[in-house]
């Protein structure tokens, strides 16, 4: 009997194509949580991030074949794309939705402390930055900064060469930058 445990993903994967269950529940196993992260990233909802993830899953179970481990590519950077793919695809199929409004959430949380407010105000702020950038810049920044991948892996998770990549992270992290840097000057102080 095979200890799936042992295989790498890319062995995993040579069963999964023969209709190994165990093979297939071993890989979803050793690797959900990391690409929930990954879909998080892309749509900042953990609902739909579950979705993008199982879609992307049931892809993998019902054409193995689209990895190809002759090309030398990871299993991991290969699916990255896949999972990247599907959540460009349901946000283009989704409507844009407004935000509710930080103040409205925490309304019913007086006790928090002033600066948790604050600081759950610049997180909400900054993600909502992130989910505006054009779509390639934010898969960029949320690859290399947040899932911490090399250039090179997600250079070909996207599909462009390292520069490219590296201009588009620049590109992402100057507009983060110009926003914040401009909401600074707006503000206006009541105390």
């Amino acid at each position: 009997m095979v200890d799936h445990k042992t295989l790498s993903d890319e062995s995993l994967m040579a069963h999964i194509c023969g209709g190994d269950h165990q093979a297939f529940a071993c890989l979803v196993e050793r690797h959900m949580q990391m690409f929930f992260a990954a879909a998080y990233r892309v749509c900042g909802n953990p609902v739909e991030a579950e979705d993008i993830v199982q879609d992307a899953f049931l892809k993998l179970w019902t054409k193995p074949q689209g990895f190809d481990a002759s090309k030398g590519v990871k299993f991991t950077t290969w699916f990255y794309r896949v999972v990247t793919n599907v959540g460009i695809d349901a946000a283009r199929k989704k409507k844009p939705q407004s935000n509710p409004d930080v103040i409205d959430l925490m309304a019913d949380k007086a006790d928090l402390a002033d600066d948790v407010m604050v600081h759950n105000e610049q997180q909400d702020a900054l993600e909502a930055a992130i989910q505006a950038l054009p779509e390639r810049q934010k898969l960029a920044l949320n690859l290399c900064v947040y899932e911490g991948l090399s250039n090179k892996e997600a250079a070909e998770i996207l599909g462009v060469g390292v520069k490219a990549l590296e201009s588009l992270v620049m590109r992402a992290k100057g507009a983060l930058k110009g926003k914040f840097e401009n909401n600074e000057a707006g503000r206006v102080s009541y105390g």
